[in-house]
């Protein structure tokens, strides 16, 4: 193996680099207590949305359509997510004929439904899709790596006035207020009838997604984590 190959993958890089540094931004609390152990400077810095010029549903025309549309985006290496989902999206498109899945991603994913469209990832693009969509869902396993991650799908979602639904896991629960700005999953049949229940009620939907898109703005927006940002640098 490469010299450099074994530095790249060197397991304790991490924390070592943690110590080395003069202060540590991390995007949630899981990964501030871990990096609080090897240095006492960490920084709470949350994933930050542009709600003004990117995230921003003003700068798309809305598309009032029978269907419902969940919608998904991510790379080809979180498209495993998704596999604990296909049991219940065959059994919703089978039961809401009007259910359409669009899943936006640099690779095709993992299984065929008849409801689900595969769109090609662009970052010209990616915005403008999402904001044709119902609803956004987050799937995610319970472990470690998960917990790490700093739930930028869902702030997406939220930052475009669209409902999350997420999994019981890691930051979700911060972002997502269930019943809110979105529902949130522990098991197979709450992702089932917590999906049924926005297939069925678009009001409730646009309702959810304008309370999601405040919290953004208020609290992981540019404007709102400016000052907290350049804390880093003092």
């Amino acid at each position: 193996e490469p010299v450099w190959l074994t530095a790249i993958k060197w397991r304790s890089k991490v924390k070592s680099i943690c110590g080395w540094s003069h202060r540590v931004s991390a995007g949630n609390e899981y990964l501030c207590s871990y990096a609080r152990q090897f240095n006492g400077h960490v920084v709470y810095n949350p994933s930050t949305i542009d709600t003004q010029y990117v995230h921003n549903p003003d700068r798309f025309p809305l598309v009032h359509s029978p269907e419902t549309t969940l919608g998904w985006t991510g790379s080809h290496s979180t498209l495993k997510y998704l596999d604990g989902l296909q049991d219940v999206l065959l059994q919703l498109e089978k039961k809401y004929p009007q259910l359409r899945v669009i899943i936006i991603a640099d690779s095709p994913p993992p299984f065929s439904l008849k409801s689900v469209r595969h769109i090609p990832w662009s970052a010209e693009t990616e915005i403008e899709e999402l904001s044709r969509i119902d609803i956004g869902i987050m799937p995610l396993p319970d472990d470690e790596w998960s917990k790490g991650k700093c739930g930028f799908k869902a702030l997406q979602y939220l930052s475009l006035e669209k409902p999350a639904v997420v999994s019981l896991v890691g930051v979700n629960p911060s972002i997502v207020e269930d019943g809110v700005n979105g529902l949130i999953c522990g098991t197979d049949q709450e992702w089932f009838d917590k999906l049924e229940y926005l297939i069925q009620r678009k009001d409730v939907c646009q309702k959810m997604g304008k309370n999601g898109r405040t919290k953004v703005q208020q609290n992981y927006s540019v404007i709102s984590n400016t000052s907290n940002f350049l804390s880093l640098f003092e």
